[in-house]
């Protein structure tokens, strides 16, 4: 029985450490405006690219995050959901107070690219870190503290 604890607990601990050694993603802005009828709003477009094997810590948007796969596969997942694998021309979507516990590229051997449309407040940070989350886990007991976590996902066929 102690041996499966301390198994377990290497399993945790190299999980969270794998992930805090993976290759980060790089996000271009490719543009941020004003939405026109909507106060304190803006709209902001970024392309988000997963090296081979990159992964993204646990974090939140406090935005409604549109995402469509461009290339290669990513794994998205936010607290209370399953995760979802997501092929080019697959969707995905955040509300504002998800936590994203995992966003990773699917493959070791082909980088990932995505498109990302942002509405939030305007002059808020695109993204905000969240601890105490383990990328990869499912996040029940954060779910039930936040009340709000959904995600939709689907493909284009």
């Amino acid at each position: 029985m102690r041996a499966l604890a301390l198994a377990a607990i290497s399993m945790i601990v190299g999980t969270t450490l794998a992930a805090e050694n993976a290759p980060p993603p790089t996000a271009t802005t490719l543009t941020t405006r004003d939405l026109e009828g909507i106060p304190g709003k803006e709209m902001l477009v970024l392309v988000v690219e997963y090296p081979p094997g990159g992964v993204s810590q646990p974090h939140r948007h406090d935005a409604s995050v549109f995402v469509y796969v461009l290339e290669g596969a990513v794994t998205m997942q936010v607290a209370g959901s399953a995760p979802v694998t997501l092929q080019a021309g697959g969707t995905f979507y955040e509300a504002p107070g998800d936590v994203h516990v995992t966003s990773a590229n699917a493959s070791s051997k082909v980088p990932a690219k995505f498109l990302v449309y942002m509405l939030k407040n305007k002059g808020a940070p695109p993204s905000t870190p969240v601890t105490g989350v383990q990328p990869g886990k499912k996040g029940t007991d954060l779910f039930i503290q936040l009340g709000a976590a959904r995600a939709t996902a689907s493909t284009n066929k």
